[in-house]
Order: structure tokens, then sequence, then C-alpha cells
């Protein structure tokens, strides 16, 4: 008897849910993934902020066969010099030779560790920290995810989502993101603030210009590291390559991961050369890893940035996300927030956007909810996006909300 593909899922797919979404994805090009019954989906979510140029972009995909063609796995990470891991290292710190008027203290980023994913840059970032202040405290925001591993989970802003798998690391501390007040709890004791500078899974909160530049000139004050984490706000996502940039300041330490990759597994987590340096000694291998910086990840990910670049996909984000926020006007729809395409459609209940997310899915659709924010829709597309697309995508979601 044959068995189905579905049913293979379900039997042998480790499950994170009791209500998968379970969808069968056969094929996947720009904006658009097609089922194996060949019906057509529309990617409102780039894979949870993954797919920024796009599913299978000719760039990306010539890049991975060229770089298959040479080579993929030679030794652990930072012992050769691998074409693909330096070329792309370079390319990421020219993104942040910026000039700002609150820089970091240790000058700006020339370093790159690569790794595999956002929670491993997570925690490369929290050792890198501890080992260059001497000191053990973080201090993370309410409603904050920065990854599921024991470390990044230490840094998670909701309670709920650790409970059952304490103990956890001691030393951390949450405050109120976007909160100037809260800021006085970063004091000599802190090794880092570690902070999205839009909240992403707490529904896409945008902070003030005045916090944004109270937290950098308090971490200056202290002595404690900025560490931001732009796994879901980096490359291009919400008008900027960096989201920092609309801010004026500038970070000691830089999270990268999910947009990054095209479509591949990659991470960072960026430095300058004194703070990285801490890792050569006492002890020696300070951080280690077998994947990071995959050469064809490497390559996937210099070409994703080079696209981004190339086809102004920060800018032409401002100008899309506008036309969300004019297109998605109804009753039911409370507000829509963010900046770019990074974007939060809320409305009055989970019940009320499960319901429109579901029939959304299947009008041929694909939108989700956050983490910690479940009345509000995810708009997350890749930055490729059409505005007549955007209109198709609109245009669905009133149709729902209508019935």
């Amino acid at each position: 008897m044959h068995i189905s593909h579905r049913q293979h899922f379900f039997d042998h797919i480790a499950q994170t849910s009791d209500f998968p979404l379970a969808l069968e994805i056969e094929k996947a090009d720009g904006v658009y993934m097609y089922g194996t019954d060949g019906k057509r989906y529309l990617d409102l979510i780039s894979g949870i902020g993954v797919s920024n140029v796009g599913h299978r972009h000719p760039e990306v995909l010539s890049a991975l066969h060229e770089q298959l063609d040479k080579h993929m796995h030679l030794l652990v990470y930072g012992e050769f010099v691998q074409s693909t891991q330096v070329q792309l290292a370079k390319a990421l710190t020219d993104t942040l030779n910026i000039e700002s008027e609150n820089p970091s203290p240790f000058g700006k980023i020339d370093n790159v560790y690569f790794t595999n994913s956002g929670t491993e840059a997570v925690e490369g970032a929290m050792k890198l920290a501890k080992r260059y202040t001497g000191r053990v405290e973080f201090i993370s925001c309410y409603n904050a995810y920065h990854g599921s591993t024991q470390g990044a989970l230490s840094l998670s802003g909701a309670e709920s989502f650790k409970r059952n798998f304490r103990p956890l690391l001691p030393g951390i501390r949450n405050i109120e993101h976007g909160v100037i007040e809260d800021l006085q709890f970063i004091t000599t004791k802190t090794a880092a603030v570690i902070i999205e500078i839009i909240g992403g899974e707490s529904g896409v909160r945008v902070p003030s210009l005045e916090y944004i530049k109270a937290l950098r000139k308090r971490c200056t004050d202290t002595g404690a590291l900025l560490i931001l984490d732009e796994v879901q706000t980096g490359f291009g996502r919400t008008g900027s390559f960096w989201a920092f940039e609309q801010y004026n300041i500038y970070p000691d330490v830089l999270l990268s991961a999910k947009g990054m990759g095209g479509g591949m597994p990659i991470g960072a987590f960026m430095a300058s050369q004194e703070i990285m340096s801490v890792f050569k000694n006492n002890p020696v291998l300070g951080h280690i890893t077998t994947f990071g910086g995959h050469p064809v990840s490497s390559a996937a990910s210099l070409a994703a940035l080079q696209v981004t670049l190339k086809e102004n996909l920060a800018e032409k984000s401002k100008a899309k996300g506008e036309l969300f926020k004019s297109l998605l006007i109804h009753p039911k729809i409370k507000e829509v927030r963010g900046r770019g395409l990074m974007l939060a459609a809320e409305m009055d209940s989970f019940e009320i956007l499960k319901k429109t997310i579901d029939a959304c899915i299947s009008k041929g659709v694909i939108t989700d909810w956050f983490l910690f924010c479940d009345n509000s829709m995810r708009l997350a597309p890749p930055l490729i996006i059409t505005e007549e697309q955007i209109r198709e995508g609109c245009a669905v979601i009133i149709e729902v909300l209508e019935e």
C-alpha cells in the first residue's frame, strides 16, 4: 500500500504543534509557492523573513551551482582561506562602514564570525560579551525572541515560552522595549544588552528615535556592549540595509541570519577586531563551529547581498510597505504598523485572526501570526514583490474580512 508524504510527515517528522499547516509544496519561484496539486500560493511571509530576494533567485542559483562545481565542506570554520567566506565577510563589513552621530566606542565593525543560524549567532555573541567584558549579566526585552537554544532561550522575554525548560542561564533581566525609564537597569554589571531594533515576534514594535539614542548612550556610559539582533530586520527588510541606520546609531555587536542566506542556512555575529580577538586565547579556539559559513551557503549569501544592493530592494521596500498600509483599511483591522516590508496588521482577537489566516491560505495567500502577539497578522513578503502582487494579496485579505 502506498503511504503518502503527508502521512510520513505526521509519522516521522518531529511535530512542534498539534496544528501544522501541512501544505505539501512541490516548488517555489519568486513570490509564489506551488502545491503538489498545482495550486499557487502568494508568499506574504518569506518563510518567516528568509526569502528576501524571493524563492530561487536566478543569481543565487547561479552562485550555488558555481560553488558546487568547486567544493563543499573542507575543514572546520576559521582554518582555511575560503574565497566565498572571505568575499562575504568583506561585503558585509562594507555595508557597515558608515558614519554615525552615536558611534560605538569600539569603532567600526570589521570582523565576522559565521554561524549556521540566528540562534547560533546569539549564542556566540553572548559568549563574546562575557569574555570581553568579564561580566555575566544580560538584559533583553519582554516579548523578545532571540532563538530556542538554551542561552538564547534564556533571553526570551516571554515566561510561557521558557517556563518548562528551566533552569536556564542566571543573570538575565528583562526590560520594556521602547521605555526610556527602563534603561536605568543597564549598569556596570551588565555584559550586554541584546535587543531587536524593531521588535519582531512581539508584533513589529517600532521604537522612538529618542529611545534608541538613549539606549546607545547608556550602553556607552556603563561599558555594556550593545548587541543588535537584526536577524529579522537585516538585509533590506525595513527600508534600509540594516534597520539601525534609520536611527543614526552604531552597535558594538551585530547579529544577522534569515534573509542573509537567500534561502540557504547561514548566520553571523559581527564586531570590531578588538572585541572579536578574545576568542583567540584563554582558551585558544574560544568559539568553534564545524559548518558555520559553509561555502555553499556563503556563496548564496553573497549573491543575495549583491542582489539586494543592485536592485535597491531596501529603498523600494519603503513605498511597498506604504502601499500595504493604504490597501489594508477595514473595520476589522485596528492598525497596520511597521517599516518597509516588516508589517503587522492588528485585529481584535486571535479567533478573528486565525479565521482570516486560514481563509487566506485556502484562497492562495500565505500569512501567519507572531509568536508573542497572536492578534496580529504577519506581513513580510519577499522584497521583490511587485505593486500588482501586493494588490493581489491585499484584495484577498479584504475579501476574507468581508465574509
